[in-house]
Parts: structure tokens; C-alpha cells; sequence
């Protein structure tokens, strides 16, 4: 299974493909399972968790790109878009992001929609921040969630954060020496969001200044007051 990663550029779009793996290759595989094979799974429905940043949003959205290629109907909905609704698509991915921020009304609206999944055909893929016992939501709807296939989505090692930064670099036609990569995973935020903020500030500054990215060149950056 390839390992590459998250949603590095607003051009490319979410794939199961261009995520670092990491330590998620279960999460993967189910994913895949049931966005093209509801059936082969143990459960019809799947809640994935984690802080943010380790690329939640990116999952669900892949999923259902995954599912419409295989001629599956599919829908990836933000919670907080959710009135009293969701899709009754019959046979659909019904993926819905964030689900803390369900309204009071918006979380009927899904607990009925569990409620009617086995009739319609339907599978849910939800996301959150913490496992359903910690999420503040109905009770009802915790038990359902709970009924669910669970995965905690498990953080990047370094080796990971080098792949992704070094997949990156290539896709950019960039060269990123590894003594950059090395004094970013030692010395700064090791978190994915600050990692690419202070790439993406590396790329501008190696086009405007016609420089390579070298270690003086993050340094030079950092005196004027990047943050990393």
C-alpha cells in the first residue's frame, strides 16, 4: 500500500492514495472496504477520530471520491451545514465531518438516519475529535456511534513527516536538502499544518530570491520572523 499523505496542495484532490499511512493501514483498508464493499465488512458503519490535523477531513473525502468511482452514490456533508436532514440516497456513503458540531436538530437528523441506513442501504462515515463516549451528543446517538466500526486516526512518526515533506518536494520540482528537513523536525512545531506552513514559506521565498533550500536560507527566514 503506498504511503504518501494529507491534503498537501489545494490542487490535488483528497485520495486514499496520497495519505501517509503511517500506522493506519487497518483504518485504510476498512475505508476502502467500505466505500466499494459495505458488505465485507463486520459493521455497516465506520467513526474515525483524532485530533486536528491528522487529516480526518481528508479521509472522508476520499472515501467518497473512492466510493463514485466505483458507481457508488455518495455524499460528504460538514456537520455543521446539517439542518434536520441528510441524504436518503438509497445504497449511498453518507460521510459527515465533525460531528461535534452537530446542532440539537442536526443530531436527530443522523440518528435518524442510522435509524434507516439498513432499509435505504446506506453506510455512515463519521468523524470527530474524540472517541463517541467523549462527544457531546445525544445519548442515543453515542450508543449508535458507538455501534459503529471505530478507529483513533494514529499520529505521524518523523520518518513520515520527512516522506511527506520529501513527496512534496518532488511534486513541486523542488530539491530539499536534508539538513532542512532534519533542523524542522528537530527545532520546530512537528505538528503537519505548522511543517507545510513553514515549507510553503521555503518555497515562496527559494522562487522570489532564485535560492536554493538550504539551511541558510530557512534561517535567513526565521530572523525575519518565521515561526516554525
Amino acid at each position: 500500500m503506498k504511503q504518501l499523505l494529507l491534503d498537501i496542495r489545494t490542487d490535488t484532490p483528497p485520495t486514499l492514495d496520497n495519505f501517509v499511512v503511517g500506522a493506519n493501514q487497518e483504518l485504510i483498508a476498512s475505508l476502502s472496504l467500505l466505500a466499494c464493499a459495505r458488505d465485507a465488512l463486520p459493521a455497516p458503519h465506520l467513526y474515525l477520530w483524532g485530533s486536528s490535523g491528522k487529516g480526518r477531513s481528508h479521509l472522508l473525502q476520499a472515501s467518497v471520491q473512492l466510493a463514485t468511482e466505483h458507481g457508488r452514490a455518495a455524499h460528504f456533508v460538514n456537520a455543521g451545514d446539517i439542518r434536520d436532514t441528510l441524504p436518503e440516497t438509497e445504497g449511498a456513503l453518507v460521510a459527515v465531518d465533525d460531528i461535534d458540531r452537530l446542532r440539537p436538530e442536526a443530531q436527530i437528523a443522523l440518528f435518524n438516519a442510522f435509524n434507516r441506513a439498513r432499509l435505504n442501504a446506506q453506510s455512515l462515515l463519521l468523524s470527530g475529535p474524540q472517541a463517541p463516549l467523549g462527544l457531546a451528543l445525544r445519548e442515543d446517538l453515542r450508543t449508535r456511534i458507538g455501534q459503529s466500526l471505530i478507529f483513533e486516526v494514529q499520529p505521524l512518526d518523523d520518518d513520515s513527516r520527512a516522506a511527506i515533506l520529501a513527496m512534496l518536494a518532488e511534486r513541486r520540482g523542488l530539491r530539499l536538502a536534508d539538513e532542512v528537513v532534519d533542523f524542522l523536525l528537530r527545532h520546530g512545531r512537528r505538528d503537519l499544518p505548522s511543517l507545510l506552513a513553514a515549507f510553503n514559506a521555503l518555497d515562496a521565498a527559494s522562487l522570489e530570491q532564485k535560492r536554493p533550500i538550504t539551511l541558510p536560507l530557512l534561517r535567513e527566514l526565521m530572523q525575519q520572523g518565521l515561526a516554525i
